[in-house]
């Protein structure tokens, strides 16, 4: 049994995997540090010294509807989605112009001497058979 775990866990995909959630992870906070310490309070100079994540809250006690803080959340995920749609865009790009070189380059098979004689055979025979 661990034998197999370990063949499942050194597969590529699985590592690969394994690091994307990692950096991913990562790319996260960087991304809420972001909209939380540098774009929310630009936007709250922008708007008179409001604060989203304290003006947009209404409830009562212990329950409140943070409505701010899903507003930045929602921020978060739009940076986030857009950063991995241009990432995304470039490895396509990228791939798509390997893909055409490959197409582009002339595949000519190159003979056998064997068969090069052979051909030459051939046509000498088809030759001899027509005079």
């Amino acid at each position: 049994m661990w034998k197999e775990f370990k063949e499942f866990a050194m597969k590529g995909n699985i590592l690969d995997l394994a690091i994307g959630v990692v950096i991913g992870g990562a790319f996260g906070k960087i991304v809420t540090s972001l909209v939380e310490n540098i774009i929310m309070p630009i936007v709250g100079m922008l708007t008179g010294g409001i604060d989203l994540t304290e003006s947009f809250m209404f409830g009562s006690g212990e329950a409140q509807v943070k409505l701010g803080e899903f507003i930045q959340s929602i921020i978060d995920f739009l940076i986030i989605a857009f950063s991995i749609f241009m990432a995304l865009r470039v490895l396509s790009k990228i791939n798509h112009k390997k893909k055409e070189q490959v197409a582009q380059e002339p595949t000519t098979p190159e003979l056998d001497p064997k068969e090069e004689l052979l051909k030459e055979i051939r046509d000498l025979l088809k030759n001899n058979n027509h005079i």
